[in-house]
C-alpha cells in the first residue's frame, strides 16, 4: 500500500487539494515570472535547450531532447527556433549525415552567462514566499516525484 495523503475534506474532493490543480498554479505562477525576465524572447523550451547545450557541448538533437525533457517533434521546432535566431548551430554528424549535431553560436555563447544569471533570479522569485528551509525541500521533493 502506498503512503496515505492527509484529506483535510474527510474523503471529499476537493480541486484545491489535488495535487495535478496545485502543480498547475504554481506552474503558471512561475511561467509569469519567466516571461517578465526572459531575454531575446526565449520560451521556456528554447531557455532549457540552450542551457543544455552550454552543459552538454555539441550533441545531437535527439541527445538534446532527452537532455531538455522534450519528445522529437518538440525538440526539432525548438532547435529550428533557436538557429533562426542566430544562437546555434546544426552542422551534419561526420559519420552519419543524416544526424545534426548542435553547437551554440558564438552570440549563443555570449548569451549563457546573462541567461544563467537571469534564470537564478527566475527561479528566486518563483521561490520567494518560500522560507530557505522549505525552498531546499520542495526542490529535493520536486526532483523525487520526477
Amino acid at each position: 500500500m502506498g503512503a496515505e495523503v492527509n484529506d483535510p475534506h474527510g474523503g471529499e474532493y476537493s480541486l484545491d487539494d489535488q495535487v495535478g490543480f496545485l502543480l498547475r498554479l504554481a506552474n503558471q505562477r512561475h511561467t509569469t515570472i519567466f516571461q517578465a525576465h526572459t531575454l531575446h524572447g526565449l520560451t521556456p523550451t528554447q531557455f532549457t535547450a540552450l542551457i543544455r547545450v552550454a552543459e552538454q557541448g555539441e550533441c545531437s538533437q535527439n541527445h538534446l531532447g532527452r537532455l531538455a525533457a522534450m519528445d522529437v517533434a518538440t525538440i526539432k521546432g525548438v532547435v529550428d527556433r533557436l538557429r533562426e535566431k542566430g544562437l546555434i548551430t546544426i552542422k551534419p554528424a561526420p559519420h552519419d549525415r543524416r544526424r545534426s549535431l548542435i553547437s551554440l553560436s558564438p552570440e549563443g555563447a555570449e548569451l549563457i552567462g546573462p541567461l544563467r544569471e537571469v534564470g537564478h533570479r527566475i527561479t528566486q522569485e518563483t521561490l520567494q514566499p518560500l522560507t530557505a528551509s522549505e525552498q531546499r525541500n520542495l526542490l529535493k521533493i520536486l526532483r523525487k516525484i520526477c
